[in-house]
């Protein structure tokens, strides 16, 4: 079956369907996590829909995300040209990340596909801002689960899993998420570290999170790399960051 050609739409056009599928129930959940309005509370999975009608449009993306609303910054990501987005518009991503989801997801997916990804996340780790440090960590997280492991650099790795032990605990909020984030996936993409980083979790122990009073849970470290030991899934790598 021959794939479908991209279809062209205007940001109005895509401000409308977000609109149309926006969900007002899940907004008070989503402001307590962070997301500001406008927005609209859109579902992903429709989100995904204009994703499959879309597929990557350079232009549309860099629009959308300019609008400044949650809904159609996140959509961005998902359409964003990882082979044309420059590391000055991700830093421009970066800085208007106001919650976790851009910071951690939209900015940090679309920064680990493209060759400036590394650098930024070098940078953005040691940011001032916590949204900026936390897209950091999670950029970090997502190179790991999509690049080779003959291209990393392991004793920077182990830097950063020094790093997290001496500090995750009296880190920034979202910061402290993404550095427990960053240690799990030390630990399920990269075999030759699997042992070292389930007894570094069992050293850190609890990491504790504001979740915004929502039901949503810091994954402990030990544990949950036993659960992707248990599966087989160890070393299994992605192929793409975004989801």
């Amino acid at each position: 079956m021959a794939k479908s050609a991209p279809v062209k739409m205007s940001v109005d056009e895509v401000l409308q369907f977000l609109k149309q599928h926006g969900n007002e129930v899940a907004k008070p959940m989503l402001m307590r996590h962070g997301a500001r309005e406008p927005f609209f509370g859109t579902r992903i999975a429709d989100m995904k829909k204009l994703v499959k009608r879309i597929k990557k449009d350079h232009e549309l993306s860099l629009a959308l995300y300019e609008t400044g609303n949650s809904d159609a910054m996140y959509l961005a990501g998902l359409i964003a040209d990882e082979t044309r987005i420059s590391k000055a518009e991700l830093q421009r991503w970066a800085k208007k990340a106001y919650w976790y989801l851009l910071a951690e997801s939209t900015v940090a997916w679309v920064a680990a596909e493209t060759p400036h990804g590394l650098d930024l996340a070098r940078e953005w780790i040691n940011a001032e801002e916590e949204m900026t440090a936390a897209a950091g960590w999670a950029t970090y997280s997502s190179i790991l689960a999509i690049a080779p492991n003959e291209e990393l650099n392991l004793e920077e790795i182990e830097q950063l899993l020094r790093r997290a032990e001496r500090t995750v605990h009296s880190e920034r909020n979202r910061v402290r998420y993404a550095m427990n984030s960053f240690v799990i996936s030390v630990g399920a993409y990269v075999p030759s570290m699997t042992h070292r980083v389930k007894e570094l979790g069992r050293r850190i122990g609890k990491v504790d999170v504001d979740m915004g009073g929502t039901a949503c849970k810091v994954p402990p470290i030990t544990p949950y790399i036993e659960k992707i030991e248990s599966r087989g899934g160890i070393g299994r790598k992605r192929t793409t960051a975004r989801c």
